[in-house]
C-alpha cells in the first residue's frame, strides 16, 4: 500500500469513526432487497437532480433494473436502515480491468441519505462500508463520479480521502423503452 493509499484509508476510517452523535448508532447497512425498492427510489427522487428524472409513482422500470442488478454478482444496491426505515442507499459495482496490472475497481454510485439524516455522519459511514466491501473483494481502487454542480458532495468526498484526479464525460443515449 502506498502512502497515499494508507492516508486515504485513514481518512475514510476517521470519517466513519467520527460519524457524529448518532450517525452510526442504530443503523445497519446491508444489501437491498426488492422490498426496499420503493424507499430507495424515493431517496433517489428526493434530490435536486433526481426530482426531475425519477418517477417514484411508477416502480415498473425500477423493478426491472433491480432484478438485473440483484442477479449480477458484480453489482449491488445497499441500504442503510434505522428503526426499520431505509435512510440511505448507494450502488456498488465491481469493474474487472486490465489497467493497473489487472486490477479490479469498485465504482460507487447514487449515494443518497434521507433529508432528516443528513449532516449526522451517515453518508461517511455508508461510503466507508462500501470501501470495506471493495477491499474484501480485492479491489485496488474505489472510484466515484459526482455531478459537477454538487459542490457540497465534492467537499464531502474530498473529506473522505477521495481525490478529484480525472474529468468525467458522459454521453446521454436515447431511452430504448421510450
Amino acid at each position: 500500500m502506498t502512502g497515499r493509499d494508507a492516508d486515504s484509508t485513514r481518512s475514510v476510517r476517521a470519517e466513519a469513526a467520527s460519524a457524529g452523535a448518532d450517525g452510526g448508532e442504530g443503523v445497519a447497512i446491508r444489501r437491498a432487497s426488492a422490498d426496499d425498492l420503493a424507499a430507495v427510489v424515493a431517496l433517489l427522487a428526493d434530490d435536486v437532480r433526481g426530482a426531475d428524472r425519477e418517477t417514484p409513482g411508477d416502480l415498473a422500470p425500477y423493478r426491472e433494473a433491480f432484478a438485473r442488478i440483484d442477479a449480477d454478482p458484480w453489482t449491488l444496491v445497499a441500504v442503510a436502515v434505522r428503526g426499520g426505515a431505509v435512510v440511505g442507499t448507494l450502488q456498488l459495482t465491481y469493474l474487472p480491468g486490465l489497467s493497473h496490472r489487472g486490477a479490479t475497481r469498485a465504482q460507487i454510485e447514487a449515494v443518497r441519505v434521507a433529508a432528516g439524516e443528513r449532516g449526522r455522519g451517515l453518508g461517511g459511514r455508508m461510503v466507508s462500508w462500501a470501501v470495506e466491501q471493495a477491499r474484501t473483494r480485492g479491489c485496488r481502487m474505489v472510484q466515484l463520479t459526482s455531478d459537477a454542480a454538487r459542490a457540497d458532495a465534492h467537499r464531502f468526498y474530498t473529506r473522505l480521502g477521495f481525490a478529484a484526479t480525472h474529468v468525467g464525460f458522459k454521453l446521454a443515449l436515447e431511452d430504448p423503452r421510450a
